[in-house]
């Protein structure tokens, strides 16, 4: 078998008898530790009339519990001169706190105290509503996210995936704090947990501060996998959006597999020739942004000849079937007809002759490049070895990186021409009405 190249620390992992998934990774070296707790629980697990209870949650868990009343989490980790943060996507709920590797005991103090018993009062929910509200709608300043949020809309009809993480504007004015005591209540513990430690500690010591602070908690955690599955796209599904602004914006989606799927390693070799990253395989694991890169093909045939300012794709495969995206904003006087008819030419000339030699070539150096530096620094391994632990198993991560390293030119000109098909295709259109605009 090739020897991996992918440069992760050593993990030792076990399971506490209440579900809780824990995995230690040292390092020796590292003058910082780093404790992430991911919940399997995302916007999936949500539905219309409490749309953004994931991320609403993920706010209340900084609000208060019985040993750290509110505002005491960041205090605690400000007083040793660490840095903390948390995120909400469709599949999980990240928490994360990095500090001095001596102050190892104030996150695994504090996250123990808000696992199961976070204080998700009255007072606090309409207090933070008018924060989640003002987050909305600041997102939809952008064009983007506007754009973005109803391309997934026209492709999901069934499957949660099709609402944003932030949640609906209606849902977020009228959800009530017994609702989401109870989303948290029946979610949030143990068995949807995975906690890791990464950087500098001493794993005996660690693994038995564990077991005194975790151990002791309930089992709670229901079921997290989503039984609905989106019925096969039937046609073509188009929307054009208005706003403020001055630049015309376009994203083509099309149905894409899950992470499991036999198809996803021809898929990402697909993503980093169009977009030019790898989204899985790079330094500081860039799933959730998208950067523009020049000797991408999307760049080449798009931005270099002036008909977009920014071009590139995007996909980041999840636990269920999603969508490989495309985004490109018009250059000045520049038809979005036209630019759309350029995307078009793009995605049929490689499912016509595929990649070239020397694209399958940057494309290994890339992901061998991105494999070598993945694991640098506590907080970036810390999420690493979460995201593949929660998604999937650290193996997969091994898995993917032998599977990608040998797809061939061929597989990714078939893996096109199956994604790419019309039928399959959602286009949103961003026509701006002129003023003030983020985009």
């Amino acid at each position: 078998m090739e020897r991996s190249g992918v440069r992760r620390p050593k993990v030792r992992s076990f399971t506490l008898a209440n579900g809780l998934r824990v995995l230690l990774a040292p390092q020796p070296h590292s003058p910082t530790s780093s404790v992430w707790i991911w919940y399997r629980v995302g916007s999936k697990n949500e539905h219309p009339g409490i749309t953004g209870a994931s991320h609403w949650v993920e706010h209340m868990l900084f609000e208060g519990s019985p040993r750290y009343p509110k505002g005491a989490i960041d205090r605690a980790v400000l007083r040793v001169g660490g840095q903390l943060n948390a995120f909400t996507d469709t599949d999980f709920t990240a928490y994360f706190t990095t500090v001095p590797r001596e102050h190892l005991s104030v996150p695994l103090d504090f996250e123990s105290d808000r696992m199961t018993r976070a204080a998700i009062t009255d007072d606090e929910v309409a207090r933070e509503r008018t924060v989640i509200y003002s987050e909305r709608e600041g997102n939809e300043n952008w064009p983007e996210f506007r754009v973005e949020e109803e391309l997934f809309q026209l492709a999901f009809r069934v499957h949660p995936y099709r609402w944003d993480a932030l949640g609906r504007r209606r849902d977020i004015e009228q959800m009530t704090a017994g609702q989401l005591r109870q989303y948290y209540r029946r979610y949030y513990g143990p068995r949807n947990a995975v906690l890791v430690v990464a950087g500098g500690f001493d794993p005996t010591r660690t693994a038995g501060e564990i077991r005194r602070r975790f151990s002791r908690l309930p089992p709670w955690g229901d079921d997290v996998a989503v039984a609905d599955v989106e019925p096969p796209p039937s046609g073509e599904r188009r929307a054009v959006l208005t706003g403020p602004g001055t630049t015309p914006y376009l994203q083509l989606g099309w149905r894409s597999p899950a992470l499991r799927d036999v198809a996803t390693p021809a898929l990402l070799v697909l993503d980093t020739i169009l977009g030019g990253e790898s989204r899985v395989f790079s330094a500081g694991m860039s799933w959730r942004g998208r950067r523009e890169h020049p000797t991408a093909r999307l760049y080449r045939a798009l931005v270099d000849r002036g008909l977009a300012v920014r071009a590139t794709s995007g996909w980041s495969p999840r636990v269920y079937p999603s969508l490989f995206t495309i985004q490109a904003q018009a250059s000045p006087r520049v038809p979005l007809r036209r630019l759309e008819r350029a995307v078009e030419s793009v995605v049929e000339r490689i499912g016509r002759t595929g990649p070239s030699e020397s694209e399958m070539t940057d494309v290994r150096t890339r992901i061998r490049r991105g494999a070598a530096l993945a694991y640098e620094g506590a907080t970036g391994t810390g999420f690493r070895i979460g995201y593949f632990a929660t998604l999937g198993s650290l193996a997969l991560e091994d898995t993917l990186y032998h599977r990608l390293l040998r797809v061939t030119a061929e597989a990714v000109r078939k893996a096109a021409r199956e994604l790419f098909r019309p039928e399959a295709r959602v286009v949103v259109h961003y026509e701006p009405g002129g003023g003030p605009s983020r985009g």
